[in-house]
């Protein structure tokens, strides 16, 4: 009993977590990171910094973007939180600017990676989670649709990858993550799957408790998967 009472006070704390500003600034640098390390991106970051900038939003909001196109909604939308958008671009300038590399230097650290790692995919439940309340607040009984619009909301960064990729001046169709998933763009879209079955009342779980589960289930695998890289 006692083992069980732990547990439900575990999810409801999860729950109530507030994501900004640590855990989101987490997700923004793991993101802004992934993007300095794709070939030519710092190349591009010195010619055009405006380029840069937009590219790292890309990846920082996509999943906004894309969820709020397939939703009709606004796409520009993130860009209207002004606080978000000061901070996501406060870790853009240090990732790809800061006096001798001194910030990449040490967030690229092994230890500090994989603690960055772990808390970004903690935000990951919040958007997936999100997505699929919001198409279920508009498409009740389509299932479909709460699975994409989750999926887009979780992993929109991957999902949209050549519409950023051409901003940088890059063209590879070949990298579709439609043709070729990557692990995040998986496991966003199995927390899809299984958040809408519980909005739907077909998985029997309280919300709380599937969000510890999918949390503990991520953050596990992709710290895992950094440690024996």
């Amino acid at each position: 009993m006692e083992l069980l009472g732990m547990f439900d006070e575990l999810s409801h704390g999860l729950a109530d977590l507030p994501m900004f500003p640590y855990f989101e600034m987490a997700h923004y640098i793991v993101s802004v990171m992934a993007l300095r390390e794709q070939p030519g991106a710092l190349e591009v970051s010195r010619v055009s910094p405006l380029a840069c900038w937009f590219s790292s939003m890309l990846y920082c909001f996509g999943g906004s973007v894309l969820s709020g196109i397939m939703l009709a909604e606004p796409p520009v939308a993130p860009l209207s939180n002004g606080p978000v958008i000061l901070l996501a671009s406060l870790v853009w300038y240090l990732v790809f600017y800061s006096p001798m590399d001194m910030v990449y230097s040490c967030t690229a650290l092994p230890p500090i990676r994989v603690v960055l790692s772990g808390l970004k995919e903690v935000t990951r439940t919040g958007k997936v989670l999100g997505g699929v309340t919001m198409a279920h607040n508009k498409y009740k009984d389509s299932l479909l649709v709460m699975i994409a619009i989750g999926w887009a909301r979780g992993a929109g960064g991957g999902l949209i990858s050549n519409f950023e990729q051409l901003v940088r001046g890059v063209w590879k169709p070949e990298t579709n993550e439609l043709l070729k998933m990557s692990y995040p763009t998986k496991i966003t879209l199995l927390g899809a799957v299984l958040f809408t079955l519980q909005q739907t009342h077909y998985l029997p779980l309280q919300r709380h408790h599937l969000m510890l589960l999918y949390t503990l289930f991520i953050v596990v695998n992709k710290v895992g998967i950094r440690h024996s890289v």
